[in-house]
């Protein structure tokens, strides 16, 4: 699976690992509701045809993704010193290298504000603009990945991987991934970083959310505790919301990607 536009954001780490974004397969769903009115249980893919799915559609996606706009919410705190900072800004990204941020509101510690939520919006700036997204991307290169079975996240059966990273480099993970049975779509990441981009960081853990937006898997809610030596235990959630997706051409992206895993299945 390869890397596109979207970012996983990790606690005080200056650092991005970027998140893979899978398209969507509408084909792999079961709409119709039976004679008794009752909406049959969705097909299951097997654990292979899920990561191939991911894989096939992620190919067509990271091709029509050009770029984005974006409302983000960090919210960052230094338990142990009772310091929080709360920063709103407006997201645009254009694909390969530009990622821009403009202000909207920002209350709270001035110290966290600087030294927490702006070095690491610098960094997610400076991770796109090198392109060094195939570095951290979700696949094969950078990961083995293990099957552990399926389980049920928000309801959802999910087929769960456990990744370990082929190389200790900054910005990779230890951890797990979930997608969705039916669809191979990603719903969830968490772990721990293999590499962390600092002497003064020991630990990073994250858990990072995605949804369906018009078609694209995106980010929508992040949550990591990093272990800082200077300042104890730094906590950050990052919200994202309103994506405005452009895709490279005015067809439907998700038919799109439904005619591309149909080529891939025959």
């Amino acid at each position: 699976m390869r890397v596109i536009s979207s970012s996983i954001i990790f606690a005080c780490a200056l650092s991005v690992v970027s998140s893979a974004q899978v398209g969507t397969n509408p084909q792999s769903s079961f709409a119709a509701r039976s004679e008794f009115g009752v909406a049959p249980v969705a097909p299951r893919l097997s654990p292979q045809l899920a990561l191939a799915a991911c894989e096939r559609a992620l190919r067509t996606q990271s091709s029509e993704l050009v770029g984005y706009t974006a409302t983000t919410v960090i919210d960052a705190e230094l338990p142990e010193s009772s310091q929080k900072a709360e920063f709103e800004l407006k997201r645009h990204y254009a694909a390969p290298s530009l990622l821009e941020f403009t202000p909207l509101r920002w209350t709270g510690d001035k110290f966290v504000k600087n030294n927490i939520i702006v070095r690491l919006l610098q960094s997610e700036a400076d991770h796109i603009h090198r392109r060094e997204q195939p570095q951290t991307a979700i696949d094969s290169d950078n990961y083995g990945f293990r099957y552990k079975g399926i389980l049920e996240l928000n309801g959802i059966p999910v087929h769960v991987y456990d990744l370990k990273p082929h190389h200790k480099r900054v910005g990779l993970f230890k951890g797990k991934i979930y997608l969705d049975s039916a669809t191979g779509h990603l719903l969830r990441a968490q772990g721990t970083i293999t590499k962390t981009p600092s002497f003064f960081i020991k630990k990073i853990r994250f858990t990072q959310d995605y949804a369906m937006v018009a078609g694209f898997t995106l980010p929508t809610h992040i949550h990591s505790e990093a272990d800082t030596r200077l300042v104890g235990k730094a906590i950050v959630d990052v919200f994202h919301r309103d994506y405005q997706p452009q895709a490279a051409s005015g067809d439907d992206y998700s038919q799109q990607v439904s005619a591309a895993l149909a080529d891939g299945a025959n």
